[in-house]
């Protein structure tokens, strides 16, 4: 009798075994590639995969910085692939367009890819996979986010004549600040009022968009409006206006990011607005697309970041005067 209940335990293998594992629950590794790990919003994106990872169980996850560097963040990728540590990557790319070779070959090697804030490919208006093998993306049309900044500007322009504006943007290198850059100026160009007086890169940095604003000023030193697609550059325009002798709060000041620091900035009237992003709600989104991509199961291949929170698109004092309780997602 013994021999038979042998024989049977051996026929059913796993089936016995206390110790066996399956998809649904073998350990999940998922490297996260920050454009920078230094950067506020990619550790808020980061904040939100290590939240939604804990929520799942069974997943760890590692932070790799990208140095806001496109050759750092394609090498990271290609070492990732070839040393098969990790199930997953999801990434916030620093070139959308050279890194899709790479992140190419890693979905080929059967490793799961989620891009976030911006999509992987040479249109960044196209939501849909541009890279075989993609599991999801989690971004939105940087136009049109640009485009309600540029028109929330152009309000603030009405009656003025000339009304000066300030473009302070992060690296025209960068495709997606490139087409936000072209796409202030085709909402700006509309309107005869409005004068483009100067660009700046800020880097997003409030120390390099001092410098940048500083030496603005020195040639144009009548501003009405400051139109940045970072909230980060923000503050470093803010000092060059006051150490220029000027009132912040007399500028119309928009960045974009929405972080905490600038929600107080636009309760107490300094800065006037943002436009939204959610990074934590953004990492959360992907981890759990991608983790539950592991398991077998099917994903979307892309959720709408802006969709994300039931926030208006460009959130200005009014609205947070009617939401006296909302906080922001991200410190700054």
């Amino acid at each position: 009798m013994k021999y038979r209940m042998l024989a049977a335990a051996l026929l059913l293998g796993t089936c016995l075994t206390p110790f066996a594992t399956t998809a649904q629950d073998k350990p999940l590794k998922i490297a996260f590639l920050a454009a920078s790990s230094q950067n506020g919003f990619n550790q808020a994106i980061y904040a939100g995969i290590e939240k939604a990872a804990k929520a799942a169980g069974n997943v760890t996850t590692e932070i790799f910085d990208g140095e806001f560097s496109a050759p750092t963040q394609f090498s990271q990728v290609e070492d990732l692939t070839a040393g098969k540590r990790f199930d997953a990557i999801i990434i916030a790319p620093n070139d959308t367009v050279g890194i899709a070779t790479a992140l190419e070959d890693a979905t080929a090697a059967g490793i799961k890819v989620a891009t976030t804030l911006f999509p992987i490919g040479p249109d960044l208006k196209n939501m849909q996979p541009q890279v075989k093998g993609l599991t999801t993306t989690v971004a939105s049309d940087p136009s049109i986010g640009a485009s309600a900044q540029a028109e929330a500007v152009v309000k603030s322009c009405e009656g003025k004549r000339p009304c000066n504006v300030v473009i302070m943007i992060g690296q025209l290198i960068y495709q997606f600040d490139n087409l936000r850059y072209e796409t202030f100026k085709t909402v700006l160009a509309k309107h005869d009022n409005i004068k483009i007086v100067a660009t700046g890169e800020g880097n997003y940095s409030p120390d390099t968009s001092l410098k940048a604003m500083q030496d603005i000023l020195q040639a144009n030193p009548k501003i009405d409006a400051v139109l940045s697609n970072a909230d980060q550059h923000l503050l470093g325009v803010e000092i060059a206006l006051e150490d220029a002798g000027i009132d912040p709060s007399s500028v119309y000041l928009i960045g974009g990011g929405l972080n905490q620091i600038t929600v107080d900035k636009i309760r107490n009237g300094t800065f006037k607005a943002s436009l939204a992003n959610f990074p934590v709600s953004m990492g959360s989104a992907a981890l759990e697309s991608v983790v539950t991509s592991l398991k077998g199961g099917t994903v979307p291949v892309w959720t709408d970041e802006s969709k994300l929170r039931d926030i208006p698109q460009i959130v200005d004092k009014a609205w947070l005067d009617a939401h006296p309780d909302f906080t922001a997602e991200w410190q700054g």
